[in-house]
Protein backbone atom coordinates (compact mmCIF):
# COMPACT_ATOMS: atom_id res chain seq x y z
CA UNK A 1 0.00 0.00 0.00
CA UNK A 2 2.77 2.45 0.85
CA UNK A 3 4.56 1.80 -2.43
CA UNK A 4 1.32 2.05 -4.39
CA UNK A 5 0.58 5.42 -2.81
CA UNK A 6 4.07 6.78 -3.33
CA UNK A 7 4.46 5.58 -6.91
CA UNK A 8 1.01 6.57 -8.15
CA UNK A 9 -0.05 9.46 -5.95
CA UNK A 10 3.10 11.58 -6.04
CA UNK A 11 3.42 11.45 -9.81
CA UNK A 12 -0.29 11.99 -10.27
CA UNK A 13 -0.38 14.96 -7.93
CA UNK A 14 2.42 16.63 -9.86
CA UNK A 15 0.60 16.12 -13.17
CA UNK A 16 -2.91 16.98 -11.99
CA UNK A 17 -3.75 20.62 -12.76
CA UNK A 18 -6.27 21.05 -9.96
CA UNK A 19 -8.82 22.68 -12.26
CA UNK A 20 -12.41 22.02 -11.26
CA UNK A 21 -14.03 20.40 -14.28
CA UNK A 22 -17.82 20.80 -14.36
CA UNK A 23 -18.94 17.69 -16.26
CA UNK A 24 -22.65 16.96 -15.97
CA UNK A 25 -22.22 13.57 -17.64
CA UNK A 26 -19.72 12.16 -15.16
CA UNK A 27 -20.57 8.77 -13.74
CA UNK A 28 -18.22 8.74 -10.77
CA UNK A 29 -19.02 10.30 -7.42
CA UNK A 30 -16.90 9.80 -4.31
CA UNK A 31 -17.60 10.55 -0.67
CA UNK A 32 -14.78 9.43 1.58
CA UNK A 33 -15.88 11.01 4.87
CA UNK A 34 -19.12 10.17 6.67
CA UNK A 35 -20.20 8.86 10.06
CA UNK A 36 -22.47 6.07 11.25
CA UNK A 37 -24.02 5.68 14.69
CA UNK A 38 -20.75 4.14 15.86
CA UNK A 39 -19.70 7.79 16.16
CA UNK A 40 -21.42 9.38 19.14
CA UNK A 41 -22.63 12.19 16.90
CA UNK A 42 -23.72 9.98 14.00
CA UNK A 43 -27.33 9.02 13.28
CA UNK A 44 -27.54 6.16 10.78
CA UNK A 45 -26.45 2.53 10.64
CA UNK A 46 -23.64 1.50 8.26
CA UNK A 47 -26.15 -0.25 6.01
CA UNK A 48 -28.38 2.84 5.96
CA UNK A 49 -25.41 4.93 4.81
CA UNK A 50 -24.66 2.49 2.00
CA UNK A 51 -28.29 2.67 0.84
CA UNK A 52 -28.19 6.46 0.97
CA UNK A 53 -24.98 6.54 -1.06
CA UNK A 54 -26.47 4.25 -3.68
CA UNK A 55 -29.58 6.44 -3.87
CA UNK A 56 -27.47 9.59 -4.26
CA UNK A 57 -25.29 8.12 -6.98
CA UNK A 58 -22.16 7.83 -4.83
CA UNK A 59 -20.03 5.13 -6.47
CA UNK A 60 -17.15 5.02 -3.97
CA UNK A 61 -17.66 5.58 -0.24
CA UNK A 62 -15.85 5.32 3.09
CA UNK A 63 -17.31 5.40 6.59
CA UNK A 64 -14.85 7.16 8.89
CA UNK A 65 -16.20 6.95 12.42
CA UNK A 66 -14.52 8.74 15.31
CA UNK A 67 -11.87 6.43 16.81
CA UNK A 68 -13.84 3.36 15.68
CA UNK A 69 -13.42 0.91 12.81
CA UNK A 70 -16.48 -1.14 13.80
CA UNK A 71 -18.79 0.04 11.00
CA UNK A 72 -16.54 -1.17 8.20
CA UNK A 73 -17.42 -4.88 8.34
CA UNK A 74 -21.16 -4.31 7.97
CA UNK A 75 -20.70 -1.49 5.48
CA UNK A 76 -18.38 -3.45 3.20
CA UNK A 77 -20.86 -6.34 2.97
CA UNK A 78 -23.77 -3.96 2.31
CA UNK A 79 -21.78 -2.05 -0.31
CA UNK A 80 -21.21 -5.24 -2.28
CA UNK A 81 -24.95 -5.91 -2.26
CA UNK A 82 -25.79 -2.38 -3.46
CA UNK A 83 -23.05 -2.08 -6.07
CA UNK A 84 -21.06 0.61 -4.26
CA UNK A 85 -17.27 0.37 -4.03
CA UNK A 86 -16.13 0.59 -0.43
CA UNK A 87 -12.93 1.84 1.23
CA UNK A 88 -12.39 0.89 4.89
CA UNK A 89 -11.83 4.01 6.95
CA UNK A 90 -11.59 5.69 10.34
CA UNK A 91 -11.18 9.22 11.74
CA UNK A 92 -8.77 9.54 14.65
CA UNK A 93 -8.77 12.37 17.17
CA UNK A 94 -5.24 13.52 17.92
CA UNK A 95 -3.19 16.50 19.04
CA UNK A 96 -0.53 18.59 17.35
CA UNK A 97 0.91 21.38 19.46
CA UNK A 98 -2.06 23.56 20.53
CA UNK A 99 -4.38 21.99 17.94
CA UNK A 100 -6.91 19.19 18.30
CA UNK A 101 -6.94 17.52 14.88
CA UNK A 102 -8.73 14.78 12.99
CA UNK A 103 -6.77 12.38 10.80
CA UNK A 104 -8.55 10.14 8.34
CA UNK A 105 -7.26 6.63 7.74
CA UNK A 106 -8.04 4.84 4.46
CA UNK A 107 -7.46 1.23 3.38
CA UNK A 108 -7.15 0.24 7.04
CA UNK A 109 -7.63 -3.26 8.43
CA UNK A 110 -10.84 -3.01 10.50
CA UNK A 111 -9.94 -6.24 12.30
CA UNK A 112 -6.83 -4.68 13.81
CA UNK A 113 -7.27 -5.12 17.60
CA UNK A 114 -5.52 -1.79 18.22
CA UNK A 115 -8.59 0.00 16.89
CA UNK A 116 -10.87 -1.87 19.30
CA UNK A 117 -8.55 -1.02 22.18
CA UNK A 118 -8.56 2.65 21.19
CA UNK A 119 -12.35 2.72 20.91
CA UNK A 120 -12.74 1.21 24.39
CA UNK A 121 -10.19 3.59 25.92
CA UNK A 122 -11.85 6.68 24.45
CA UNK A 123 -15.28 5.45 25.58
CA UNK A 124 -14.14 5.25 29.20
CA UNK A 125 -12.80 8.80 29.05
CA UNK A 126 -15.93 10.09 27.34
CA UNK A 127 -18.20 8.61 30.01
CA UNK A 128 -16.24 10.33 32.76
CA UNK A 129 -16.14 13.58 30.79
CA UNK A 130 -19.91 13.43 30.24
CA UNK A 131 -20.56 13.80 33.97
CA UNK A 132 -18.49 16.99 33.96
CA UNK A 133 -20.20 18.28 30.80
CA UNK A 134 -23.57 17.79 32.46
CA UNK A 135 -22.51 19.87 35.46
CA UNK A 136 -20.99 22.60 33.29
CA UNK A 137 -24.10 22.77 31.10
CA UNK A 138 -26.35 23.05 34.16
CA UNK A 139 -24.15 25.84 35.54
CA UNK A 140 -24.97 27.98 32.49
CA UNK A 141 -28.60 28.15 33.58
CA UNK A 142 -30.13 25.65 31.16
CA UNK A 143 -32.98 23.30 32.03
CA UNK A 144 -31.96 19.74 31.13
CA UNK A 145 -34.46 16.95 30.48
CA UNK A 146 -32.46 13.99 31.80
CA UNK A 147 -34.87 11.42 30.33
CA UNK A 148 -34.42 12.92 26.88
CA UNK A 149 -30.66 12.98 27.32
CA UNK A 150 -30.56 9.33 28.40
CA UNK A 151 -32.72 8.40 25.40
CA UNK A 152 -30.21 10.00 23.04
CA UNK A 153 -27.24 8.33 24.73
CA UNK A 154 -27.62 4.59 25.31
CA UNK A 155 -23.90 4.26 26.19
CA UNK A 156 -23.74 7.09 28.75
CA UNK A 157 -21.76 9.52 26.58
CA UNK A 158 -23.21 13.03 26.41
CA UNK A 159 -21.95 15.11 23.50
CA UNK A 160 -22.38 18.82 22.89
CA UNK A 161 -24.70 17.96 20.01
CA UNK A 162 -26.90 15.91 22.34
CA UNK A 163 -27.09 18.75 24.83
CA UNK A 164 -28.09 21.08 22.00
CA UNK A 165 -30.93 18.81 20.91
CA UNK A 166 -32.20 18.38 24.48
CA UNK A 167 -31.99 22.08 25.35
CA UNK A 168 -33.54 23.34 22.13
CA UNK A 169 -36.51 20.97 22.47
CA UNK A 170 -37.20 21.76 26.13
CA UNK A 171 -39.92 24.45 26.34
CA UNK A 172 -38.45 25.67 29.63
CA UNK A 173 -35.48 27.01 27.62
CA UNK A 174 -37.64 28.78 25.06
CA UNK A 175 -36.63 32.29 26.11
CA UNK A 176 -33.00 31.57 26.95
CA UNK A 177 -30.93 34.15 25.06
CA UNK A 178 -27.96 31.80 24.70
CA UNK A 179 -30.04 29.48 22.53
CA UNK A 180 -31.51 32.11 20.19
CA UNK A 181 -28.70 31.89 17.56
CA UNK A 182 -29.43 28.15 17.13
CA UNK A 183 -33.18 28.44 16.65
CA UNK A 184 -34.83 28.77 13.23
CA UNK A 185 -33.55 31.87 11.46
CA UNK A 186 -30.72 32.42 13.94
CA UNK A 187 -27.15 33.12 12.91
CA UNK A 188 -26.04 29.60 13.88
CA UNK A 189 -29.18 27.73 12.78
CA UNK A 190 -27.76 26.13 9.62
CA UNK A 191 -26.23 23.30 11.69
CA UNK A 192 -27.60 24.14 15.15
CA UNK A 193 -26.47 21.06 17.06
CA UNK A 194 -22.86 20.94 15.92
CA UNK A 195 -22.57 24.74 16.01
CA UNK A 196 -23.68 24.63 19.65
CA UNK A 197 -20.98 22.03 20.27
CA UNK A 198 -18.32 24.17 18.58
CA UNK A 199 -19.42 27.27 20.53
CA UNK A 200 -19.67 25.70 23.99
CA UNK A 201 -17.88 22.32 24.15
CA UNK A 202 -14.88 22.60 21.82
CA UNK A 203 -11.40 23.37 23.13
CA UNK A 204 -11.18 26.66 25.10
CA UNK A 205 -14.98 26.98 25.25
CA UNK A 206 -17.03 27.24 28.50
CA UNK A 207 -18.06 23.56 28.73
CA UNK A 208 -14.91 21.99 27.32
CA UNK A 209 -13.68 18.86 29.08
CA UNK A 210 -10.31 17.53 28.03
CA UNK A 211 -9.98 14.04 26.58
CA UNK A 212 -6.48 12.58 26.41
CA UNK A 213 -6.01 11.85 22.72
CA UNK A 214 -2.96 10.37 21.06
CA UNK A 215 -0.47 12.59 19.28
CA UNK A 216 -0.59 13.20 15.54
CA UNK A 217 2.48 11.01 15.09
CA UNK A 218 0.88 8.19 17.05
CA UNK A 219 -2.31 8.46 15.01
CA UNK A 220 -0.40 8.34 11.72
CA UNK A 221 1.66 5.37 12.94
CA UNK A 222 -1.51 3.49 13.92
CA UNK A 223 -3.09 4.05 10.52
CA UNK A 224 0.07 3.02 8.68
CA UNK A 225 0.83 0.06 10.94
CA UNK A 226 -0.98 -2.31 8.58
CA UNK A 227 -0.77 -0.31 5.36
CA UNK A 228 -3.35 2.47 5.77
CA UNK A 229 -3.15 5.95 4.25
CA UNK A 230 -3.15 8.94 6.64
CA UNK A 231 -4.96 12.11 5.51
CA UNK A 232 -5.48 15.41 7.35
CA UNK A 233 -9.23 16.02 7.66
CA UNK A 234 -10.98 19.34 6.88
CA UNK A 235 -8.09 21.75 7.59
CA UNK A 236 -10.52 24.62 7.08
CA UNK A 237 -12.04 23.69 10.44
CA UNK A 238 -9.03 22.71 12.51
CA UNK A 239 -6.73 25.43 11.16
CA UNK A 240 -9.38 28.10 10.80
CA UNK A 241 -7.21 30.69 12.54
CA UNK A 242 -4.64 30.35 9.75
CA UNK A 243 -6.93 29.66 6.81
CA UNK A 244 -9.19 32.64 7.47
CA UNK A 245 -6.28 34.73 6.23
CA UNK A 246 -6.43 32.86 2.94
CA UNK A 247 -3.22 32.62 1.00
CA UNK A 248 -1.37 35.76 2.03
CA UNK A 249 2.29 35.71 3.05
CA UNK A 250 1.52 35.14 6.72
CA UNK A 251 -0.56 32.09 5.82
CA UNK A 252 2.19 30.55 3.71
CA UNK A 253 4.79 31.21 6.37
CA UNK A 254 2.57 29.61 9.03
CA UNK A 255 0.87 26.69 7.29
CA UNK A 256 3.42 25.33 4.82
CA UNK A 257 5.96 24.56 7.57
CA UNK A 258 3.19 22.82 9.54
CA UNK A 259 2.38 20.54 6.60
CA UNK A 260 6.08 19.94 5.98
CA UNK A 261 6.52 18.78 9.56
CA UNK A 262 3.43 16.60 9.31
CA UNK A 263 4.90 14.99 6.21
CA UNK A 264 8.01 14.05 8.17
CA UNK A 265 5.63 12.27 10.59
CA UNK A 266 4.19 10.31 7.68
CA UNK A 267 1.15 12.35 6.60
CA UNK A 268 0.23 11.35 3.05
CA UNK A 269 -2.78 13.43 2.10
CA UNK A 270 -5.10 16.34 2.81
CA UNK A 271 -8.88 16.55 2.56
CA UNK A 272 -9.05 19.45 0.12
CA UNK A 273 -12.64 18.98 -1.01
CA UNK A 274 -14.97 19.31 1.97
CA UNK A 275 -18.46 20.64 2.62
CA UNK A 276 -16.78 23.12 5.00
CA UNK A 277 -14.43 24.62 2.41
CA UNK A 278 -15.25 27.54 0.13
CA UNK A 279 -14.34 27.37 -3.56
CA UNK A 280 -11.55 29.89 -2.96
CA UNK A 281 -10.11 27.85 -0.10
CA UNK A 282 -10.28 24.68 -2.20
CA UNK A 283 -8.21 26.35 -4.93
CA UNK A 284 -5.64 27.44 -2.34
CA UNK A 285 -5.46 24.00 -0.75
CA UNK A 286 -4.97 22.37 -4.14
CA UNK A 287 -1.90 24.57 -4.59
CA UNK A 288 -0.55 23.62 -1.19
CA UNK A 289 -1.20 19.91 -1.79
CA UNK A 290 0.76 20.07 -5.03
CA UNK A 291 3.62 21.95 -3.40
CA UNK A 292 3.80 19.33 -0.67
CA UNK A 293 3.09 16.30 -2.94
CA UNK A 294 0.10 15.31 -0.83
CA UNK A 295 -2.80 13.15 -1.93
CA UNK A 296 -5.98 15.20 -2.48
CA UNK A 297 -9.17 13.63 -1.09
CA UNK A 298 -12.84 14.57 -0.85
CA UNK A 299 -15.50 14.03 1.82
CA UNK A 300 -18.79 15.52 2.99
CA UNK A 301 -18.45 14.69 6.72
CA UNK A 302 -22.10 13.64 6.71
CA UNK A 303 -23.48 12.84 10.18
CA UNK A 304 -27.25 13.20 9.85
CA UNK A 305 -29.29 15.43 12.14
CA UNK A 306 -26.29 16.98 13.89
CA UNK A 307 -25.24 18.62 10.60
CA UNK A 308 -28.43 18.99 8.52
CA UNK A 309 -26.80 21.26 5.92
CA UNK A 310 -24.20 18.57 5.12
CA UNK A 311 -25.43 16.04 2.57
CA UNK A 312 -23.96 12.75 1.36
CA UNK A 313 -21.96 13.13 -1.84
CA UNK A 314 -21.74 16.92 -1.60
CA UNK A 315 -18.00 17.44 -1.22
CA UNK A 316 -17.31 20.37 -3.54
CA UNK A 317 -15.42 18.15 -5.97
CA UNK A 318 -16.64 17.96 -9.56
CA UNK A 319 -13.28 16.95 -11.00
CA UNK A 320 -13.63 13.71 -12.93
CA UNK A 321 -9.88 13.17 -13.22
CA UNK A 322 -9.53 13.56 -9.44
CA UNK A 323 -12.13 10.83 -8.91
CA UNK A 324 -10.34 8.48 -11.29
CA UNK A 325 -7.00 9.12 -9.62
CA UNK A 326 -8.37 8.49 -6.11
CA UNK A 327 -9.87 5.20 -7.25
CA UNK A 328 -6.49 4.06 -8.56
CA UNK A 329 -4.88 4.85 -5.22
CA UNK A 330 -7.56 3.54 -2.84
CA UNK A 331 -9.09 0.54 -4.62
Amino acid sequence: MQNRLQNRQIKGAQQHSGAINQDSDRKERLDLHMHSYYSDDGEFSPTDLVKMCAAEGVTVMAITDHNSATANIEAKAAAEAYGVQYVCGIELDCTYGPYNLHVLGYCINPHNPLYRELEAQILLQEKAASVKRLALTSSMGFYIDRDHLEHLSPNGVYTGEMFAEVLLHDPRNQENELLMPYRFGGLRSDNPYVNFYWDFYAKDKPSYVKIQYQSLKEAIDLIQWDGGIAVLAHPGINFKDLLDRRFDCAYKEDFNPILSEMKTMGLQGIEVFSSYHSSALIVDLIKVAHEQNLLITCGSDFHGKTKPSVQIGHTGCEDVSQYAFLKRVLL
